[in-house]
C-alpha cells in the first residue's frame, strides 16, 4: 500500500472511531482491507479508498472499522481487579445506593461480552444483598459483530478457558456442540446496544460503574481526550471507574484520579465515594484474587 493511501486509511478510521494505526500496523492494514475489497470484489485498496471518499456506501464504511477492530477480551480479566470491584467496590456501592435501591453499570467497549456476563455473574452471586434492587449492565460496542456474538451468548473452549472458574462454567454454562451458551438468566441480565464512544450522542442517564477497559489503547489522542469527557459526564459522582491492567490515566486526563490500594479502579477527580468508613475504597484492603465471583 502507498504512502498516500496509508495516510487516508488512518485518517478515515480516526474520524469514524477514534482508532490509531501505529506505524508498525501498516503491514495488519493492507492485509485485512486486502481480505475486505476481495470479499467486495473490489479490485484495489486505491479503489476501495475512492469508494470511501464518495461515503454513498455506509455499510462499506463500518465493515473497514470492523475489519481494524481489536475483539481480545476475557472473563474475569485482570482477576485482581475484579476481585477489587467484589470485595471493596460494589459493597461500597451497596451502601452508598441503599435508600434508592438502584444499581446501574456500563460495559463500554465490551467486545464479544465476556466483560459484562462477568459482572453479571458477579451480581448473581450476590442475589441476596441485591433483593428487591433494580439493576442495569448496558454493554456496548462499536462492533455490531461482536454485539451479535455477544448476545448469543456462545462460547468456544479456548474462550471458556481463558479466565472462567470451573465453578461457574458448571452453574452458569451448557453445552452446545464444541461451544458452551451462558444460561438465559445471565444473558437478560445483560442489555446490548451498538455505541460509538467517541462520536455518538450521550447516553441516557448516569452509571455507578463503568468498566472502559483497553479501549483507551487503542484511541489516538483527541479520541482519548474526548473518552475521558465522556466518562466523566455519564458517570455518578461518587461512581469508579475501572480501566485495563496495561492503561494509565497518566498525562491523558485530569478528570479522574486513581483509587488507593485498588489497581486499575479510578473515581471521578475531586470526590471521594460518600460510604460508611467500614466499605471506604480508599482504606488498604488484601485483595483475594482467587474465588473473582463470589462462589
Amino acid at each position: 500500500m502507498k504512502a498516500d493511501e496509508i495516510a487516508f486509511f488512518q485518517s478515515f478510521l480516526a474520524k469514524r472511531s477514534g482508532l490509531k494505526l501505529w506505524p508498525d500496523q501498516s503491514d495488519r492494514l493492507t492485509s485485512r482491507l486486502a481480505r475486505l475489497a476481495r470479499s467486495r470484489n473490489i479490485e484495489s485498496l486505491r479503489d476501495l479508498a475512492n469508494k470511501l471518499r464518495h461515503g454513498a456506501d455506509a455499510e462499506l464504511e463500518r465493515d473497514v472499522v470492523e475489519a481494524m477492530m481489536s475483539y481480545d477480551t476475557s472473563f474475569f480479566r485482570d482477576p485482581t481487579s475484579f476481585a477489587a470491584l467484589r470485595e471493596i467496590v460494589l459493597p461500597a456501592m451497596l451502601v452508598a445506593r441503599r435508600h434508592e435501591r438502584r444499581l446501574s453499570i456500563w460495559s463500554a467497549g465490551c467486545s464479544t461480552g465476556q466483560e459484562a456476563y462477568s459482572i453479571a455473574m458477579m451480581l448473581d452471586a450476590m442475589a441476596e444483598q441485591l433483593a428487591g434492587w433494580s439493576v442495569r449492565i448496558l454493554a456496548t460496542d462499536i462492533s455490531e459483530r461482536a454485539l451479535a456474538r455477544a448476545r448469543s451468548g456462545l462460547y468456544l473452549q479456548a474462550e471458556i478457558a481463558r479466565g472462567l472458574p470451573q465453578p461457574l462454567l458448571a452453574s452458569h454454562f451448557s453445552a452446545v456442540g464444541d461451544r458452551w451458551r451462558i444460561g438465559k438468566a445471565i444473558r437478560d441480565m445483560v442489555e446490548f446496544v451498538p455505541f460509538n464512544l467517541t462520536l455518538d450522542p450521550a447516553l441516557f442517564g448516569r452509571f455507578d460503574l463503568i468498566l472502559c477497559r483497553n479501549v483507551m489503547i487503542s484511541l489516538e489522542g483527541s479520541a482519548r481526550a474526548r473518552l475521558f469527557s465522556r466518562l466523566r459526564r455519564q458517570i455518578a459522582p461518587d461512581g469508579a471507574l475501572m480501566l485495563g491492567a496495561e492503561e494509565s490515566i497518566h498525562g491523558v486526563t485530569t478528570e479522574f484520579e486513581p483509587a488507593r490500594d485498588m489497581p486499575n479502579i479510578y473515581r471521578p477527580a475531586e470526590r471521594a465515594m460518600r460510604v460508611d468508613p467500614a466499605f471506604s475504597p480508599v482504606q488498604s484492603r488484601s485483595i483475594a484474587a482467587d474465588n473473582i465471583a463470589g462462589r
